[in-house]
């Protein structure tokens, strides 16, 4: 398992394959366990630091496998989720989380407003901007933002294999809900483990519903995304599947849908 990304990031985000014809853009918040120097670690032991309350461990190269299948471009996180989730507002008490599942993040408390801004302001609004001007690049852009999950949370073992999330706008969601059989056996289910209530769309809110592009969040269980081999069948398997989806939505997946 890779259990380190981007150890020295010059910047808070990454544009992948930035030429990609795709409609679809990719998006992984959560790539990377980084902490850099200036946050010492946030407190944190090595066991913490490299475990899913950093990051999602397999995301990253399940999206670069996706981004390579459909010639997408993918932006990247650079910094770990801990420092700023990039998946959340600013106004959002988990953007800086004092605390993940059972870990206590003591480097996160007690935080000044000025050191709050000036994490939304190095973490969140490069990415941000990255993201949009993405987007704006493609004429009918298909927003598809890639996660995992810990197979066990707070001690209690998770039987979904994948999430399909959605928000206000399940078009593409149920489009893969309606194709999952010819794409793959796994457990998949709609808004699990985790679904709007919990804030976790607000990529989608924000870069997709305003707009009224097709969007879908996908979660993946991260114990079927441990080595290459898993996570190369998984981007596999998901390139087919959003293809099938897109296409019944009248969207070629592997193209602009202009020109």
């Amino acid at each position: 398992m890779n259990h380190m990304q981007a150890a020295t990031p010059n910047t808070a985000v990454t544009v992948l394959n930035p030429e990609g014809r795709s409609s679809v853009v990719l998006v992984c918040e959560h790539a990377c366990n980084f902490i850099p120097q200036a946050y010492g670690g946030l407190g944190l032991d090595d066991a913490a630091r490299q475990s899913h309350i950093a990051w999602d461990p397999g995301a990253l190269d399940v999206a670069r496998g996706l981004s390579e299948r459909l010639d997408a471009k993918l932006v990247m996180s650079n910094v770990s989720r801990l420092v700023y989730d990039c998946n959340r507002p600013p106004m959002a008490p988990d953007a800086m989380p004092t605390r993940s599942e059972t870990f206590d993040i003591s480097g996160n408390k007690n935080l000044t407003e000025d050191q709050k801004r000036d994490r939304v302001a190095t973490v969140y609004e490069p990415f941000r901007a990255n993201l949009t001007a993405a987007i704006a690049a493609r004429p009918d852009p298909v927003i598809v933002t890639l996660h995992s999950f810990t197979p066990v949370y707070k001690g209690q073992r998770r039987s979904v294999e994948i999430g399909v999330l959605h928000d206000a706008d399940s078009r593409l969601a149920d489009a893969m809900m309606q194709t999952a059989g010819a794409h793959t056996s796994a457990n998949v289910k709609i808004n699990a483990p985790y679904g709007p209530e919990d804030g976790v769309t607000h990529t989608l809110k924000e870069h997709a519903l305003k707009r009224g592009h097709l969007n879908v969040m996908l979660e993946i269980r991260s114990d079927l995304i441990e080595n290459d081999t898993d996570q190369d069948a998984m981007a596999d398997s998901l390139a087919g599947w959003l293809a099938d989806a897109l296409a019944d939505l009248g969207v070629k997946a592997g193209l602009p849908c202009h020109g």
